[in-house]
């Protein structure tokens, strides 16, 4: 009987292609993946990878909004409660709900700017929602509806003046604008047939928030025309103080907003 000898062929030389023995240092290369490790406890990582959100100027310009929204917000308020309120019916509720509304719709916005990032785009989002639905929206709908009907019960016709008319223009774009974003989003985008076309609406909306940013000007001209040139607000305040809360205050304000505006986020096209 004849013994064949037996051929050690390398692992790496066999007929079959390339093997590999159970040696480790056979085993083959893991390559990880291309994107940049996520561990926070890296050195610089922050720096390197995570785009920072706040530029230069931002924090000043945050406070000036903050500060000349509280010197329009507490300015009318201390006007409309210094004099004689009991007397001034459903109107006494006007100027109060306006401006709560108006600073509410300043702080939605300036809470969502600048997010980039997931977490604080999520949070702020949030944040957003809740400031102007569950108060600015309910705010300035009651103001709106109480300053109507008492025009309506003292039977004053209404569109007599640039502040009423600018002003009811803003709530037909305002809700709008609600109908647009929330029903392209909300329960499943229903209200527009479904999430094919709800997604397709969401899309526009979501690029078009120059929507936004041309509206609130509005209310904060509605504001200016009511605080410094009514008749009763002339009649009842300094005009120091209505320079300070109702032209320099809303011009502050939106200049603020503007600065924070990111036009890489929205796409007009």
């Amino acid at each position: 009987m004849t013994v064949q000898p037996t051929l050690l062929v390398p692992p790496t030389a066999t007929p079959s292609g390339v093997q590999f023995s159970s040696d480790i240092e056979y085993e083959p290369l893991t390559v990880e993946s291309a994107s940049p490790s996520r561990d926070a406890s890296i050195m610089g990582y922050d720096e390197q990878f995570v785009k920072p959100e706040v530029r230069r100027g931002d924090v000043p310009a945050m406070w000036a909004a903050l500060i000349s929204t509280a010197v329009f917000l507490i300015s009318t308020w201390a006007i409309t409660l210094a004099n004689r309120p009991t007397s001034l019916g459903l109107f006494f509720f006007h100027p109060l709900l306006q401006s709560l509304a108006t600073a509410t719709f300043a702080y939605g916005i300036l809470t969502l700017q600048p997010t980039s990032q997931a977490k604080t785009k999520a949070a702020g989002l949030t944040r957003h929602q809740l400031a102007i639905l569950a108060l600015g929206v309910p705010a300035i709908t009651l103001g709106t509806v109480a300053i109507v009907y008492r025009k309506y019960l003292h039977e004053h016709p209404h569109f007599t003046t640039w502040h009423g008319t600018i002003g009811i223009v803003s709530i037909v774009w305002m809700v709008v604008q609600i109908i647009l974003g929330g029903g392209s989003v909300w329960f499943g985008g229903r209200l527009f047939g479904g999430n094919p076309r709800a997604k397709l609406l969401w899309k526009y909306h979501r690029h078009s928030r120059l929507s936004g940013y041309l509206l609130f000007p509005l209310f904060l001209l509605a504001a200016y025309l009511g605080g410094a040139w009514s008749t009763w607000s002339t009649s009842n305040s300094a005009y120091v103080v209505r320079l300070l809360a109702y032209t320099i205050s809303p011009i502050v304000l939106f200049a603020a907003i503007l600065f924070r505006m990111r036009t890489s986020k929205m796409q007009f096209f």
